[in-house]
């Protein structure tokens, strides 16, 4: 079995790994796609320090093997299934997992290879998990469902947002979570959703995609008026979604900021407004089971398909990862199989 590992900025090494077995209420599942984040490309840009580091954490494949507990457990999955994996290690035991906020585990996420290197999980070609922690899609494509993870992130996103049907929606960045939540508040029944975003590209291909409205930074309070949420799923926007957020809205600090930035809105305008500034992080297993009914159903195929910006073979990792910290993009896929 192979397995990717970045050694350090811009360095990619095909290492061979011990082929995994799984625990009693474990299965194994052969990986078919890994989806390339915003994550891994800051390690191999070499913008977060994290080396060396086997990473990837969007994934889905076929269940090849069953733990001897497996078929015990109701609903489990079976060999020949199709699912997306939350490859999230939650503690439980920990302040948060107690509280039922397993999002925000404590505990260090991730395992480990066998020389000890970490490892998030997605960049091997065959990985054993928690069954509960696969969630079977279907006859979805398997591009589809390696989207398993940032779905869940979009589904907490709108959950801890308070989204309900007729929201008026604004998402501050065109990229590819800002189309996730653009494409699950749209199923969900937005009233209306604008995308904001600097590139003229990315806000063409939005409109393409569905948004009511489109509009640089500059322009958005005047086209698209109030809003009863605003996701930023950029970094930046702060000010400006605190300026389109109406009275009783919510503003969602979905990206990762400079730890610097900060956000606020008047004490007295939050207090006469109920205005709310949301934090989101992770997901949890009620949002997997959402993301992957969302998967199987293919409500949003149309919308997942147009977010492919590329596919490589794991044997071309490499390119992948050069690709994505080369130019913008939505999702790069590393595919598993032969080359």
């Amino acid at each position: 079995m192979r397995a990717a590992i970045i050694t350090g900025p811009g360095r990619v090494e095909l290492r061979d790994e011990p082929y995994p077995t799984p625990g009693p209420d474990q299965v194994l599942v052969e990986l078919a796609a890994c989806g390339v984040c915003t994550f891994e490309r800051r390690i191999f840009a070499g913008d977060k320090r994290w080396c060396p580091v086997s990473p990837g954490h969007e994934v889905a494949g076929s269940v090849v093997e069953v733990g001897s507990g497996v078929d015990a457990l109701e609903g489990s999955p079976q060999v020949g299934d199709a699912v997306t994996v939350d490859l999230l290690t939650r503690c439980l035991t920990c302040g948060p997992c107690r509280r039922g906020r397993t999002a925000l585990c404590r505990y260090r996420q991730g395992r480990y290879l066998s020389d000890g290197t970490f490892s998030f999980g997605g960049f091997v070609e065959t990985i054993s998990v928690d069954a509960k922690s696969t969630h079977p899609v279907g006859n979805a494509p398997m591009l589809h469902a390696a989207m398993g993870e940032p779905i869940a992130c979009s589904v907490h996103s709108l959950r801890r947002a308070g989204f309900a049907a007729g929201a008026r929606v604004a998402v501050i960045g065109g990229g590819f979570m800002g189309r996730l939540h653009m494409a699950l508040v749209r199923i969900e029944g937005a009233a209306a959703i604008g995308v904001v975003d600097i590139s003229e590209e990315r806000r063409t291909e939005s409109a393409e995609a569905g948004a009511d409205w489109v509009a640089q930074p500059g322009e958005a309070r005047r086209v698209g008026g109030l809003q009863d949420v605003v996701f930023v799923t950029a970094m930046g926007g702060l000010d400006l979604a605190v300026e389109m957020v109406a009275p009783g809205g919510s503003v969602v600090l979905y990206s990762a900021f400079d730890p610097e930035a900060t956000v606020g809105v008047a004490a007295d305008r939050a207090h006469r407004d109920e205005v709310s500034i949301v934090g989101v992080f992770n997901q949890e297993p009620e949002d997997w089971r959402r993301a992957a009914a969302v998967i199987r159903s293919g409500v949003i195929a149309d919308d997942l398909d147009r977010l492919v910006t590329a596919r490589f073979p794991l044997s071309r990792v490499q390119e992948a990862l050069t690709l994505v910290t080369s130019r913008p993009t939505y999702r790069v896929f590393v595919e598993y199989g032969p080359a």
